[in-house]
């Protein structure tokens, strides 16, 4: 009997790895998330596969993409779980507590990882993996980068110290949580930050500051038995505090032609390879999925050999990633002679997602040609009077 495949949208993943606790609890607004926006895999799920959601306000708008992209995906929803076999299931991204909640949902203990290779991803996941790769991707001047794993408070203490500005991290957090920015001052409130986060992960990562002026991101797909291979490109934006806004809607080919702008081409194909090889090397045999290594273009003084470089390793993310789901998004479901943008906002009142929803949907008519959106606003996932998260595309023709 064929296995079906099962797709789950918990965002809080990222969280429960850092927490590392079985039964840990999200706060209210990733909950509410993981509710708001659960069929978000529907973009990236395969033909003919479910995604686990409440099936209440989401049909309606399941039978409208039926009608206007062709998905082929149904819902499941929790009290269906229990009496489907054979499930292959492929949550955002995998820890023990999101393997507990299906345990309790009725899922067989055989279709789920152990815990103990769970646990293996987990410490794959910790940045110090990330700041050990660094030194292995700076493959020529049009490289840079530095990051440090810290452990001690003294380090922590002159490392902040003895730069203008610097970037501290958990080696344990995402999506531009667990970030803390300093300016040369070991304050009281870094130090107490340093020591909670030092004592719950281990350690700190300390990083200089760069001159950003580009995110990206290189996307593979790991088969889980010893090979990586490359999934594309991802163009992001961040806001100040480094917290993800949104992608970019545009072809390989068009986030290598702007990149290459700022560095030659062949810096970012030398690139592709050898974290294609690192990472076969590394997580191939840990983990089985989609995921994505963060970069950066930075900008340097004038009077420097290279005036950009590519920062190869911000953060690695082994899971299920916003990059990959916008590299679907484009490739099969927006027309070729298109491109735009996509973004996840989060509105605190009521209504007032609703409202936003609405003014886009009457200022940016959706218009699809050949099955595709070739220009307009799509909401990627329902939005009702009670939403406070909204997920959407914007797309315009390029010629």
């Amino acid at each position: 009997m064929a296995k079906k495949t099962l797709y789950l949208f918990n965002p809080e993943h990222d969280l429960a790895l850092a927490s590392g606790e079985i039964n840990y609890m999200p706060p209210a607004s990733a909950r509410q998330m993981a509710t708001e926006l659960a069929l978000l895999p529907v973009w990236y799920a395969e033909e003919g596969s479910a995604v686990l959601a409440p099936s209440a306000y989401n049909l309606d708008y399941m039978k409208r993409m039926q009608q206007l992209l062709g998905l082929s995906v149904h819902l499941m929803t929790e009290p269906e779980l229990a009496s489907e076999r054979n499930l292959d299931i492929r949550p955002w991204g995998w820890d023990i507590a999101v393997r507990k909640r299906l345990l309790d949902l009725g899922i067989e203990k055989h279709a789920l990882p152990s815990i103990e290779q769970l646990n293996k991803l987990r410490s794959c996941s910790h940045r110090s993996c990330a700041v050990e790769l660094l030194p292995h991707l700076q493959l020529d001047n049009y490289f840079c980068g530095e990051s440090f794993y810290l452990t001690l408070p003294e380090e922590w203490k002159s490392f902040v110290e003895s730069h203008d500005t610097c970037l501290l991290k958990a080696p344990l957090s995402g999506s531009g949580k667990g970030l803390n920015w300093c300016k040369g001052i070991y304050t009281p409130s870094i130090s107490g930050w340093c020591l909670r986060i030092g004592s719950q992960q281990g350690g700190v990562i300390g990083e200089p500051i760069y001159n950003k002026v580009e995110d990206f991101a290189l996307e593979f797909y790991s088969d889980g038995a010893g090979e990586v291979t490359f999934a594309g490109y991802s163009l992001f934006r961040t806001g100040k505090s480094g917290m993800y806004e949104g992608n970019y809607l545009l072809s390989n080919e068009a986030i290598r032609g702007k990149l290459s702008q700022y560095v030659p081409l062949g810096a970012l194909t030398d690139l592709e390879s050898r974290l294609k090889c690192e990472l076969s090397k590394s997580v191939s045999s840990v983990y089985k999925g989609y995921l994505g290594v963060d970069m950066m273009i930075c900008r340097f003084p004038e009077n420097e050999k290279t005036a950009f470089r590519i920062h190869p390793c911000v953060e690695i993310n082994l899971r299920m990633n916003m990059g990959v789901m916008t590299r679907f998004l484009y490739d099969c479901y927006v027309h070729p002679d298109s491109a735009g943008c996509s973004g996840i906002d989060y509105h605190p009142s009521e209504g007032e997602a609703l409202k936003e929803h609405e003014r886009m949907s009457a200022t940016y008519p959706l218009e699809i040609r050949e099955g595709k959106v070739c220009s307009g606003y799509l909401p990627l996932v329902p939005v009702h009077k009670r939403s406070c998260y909204r997920a959407w595309m914007l797309v315009a023709p390029t010629h």
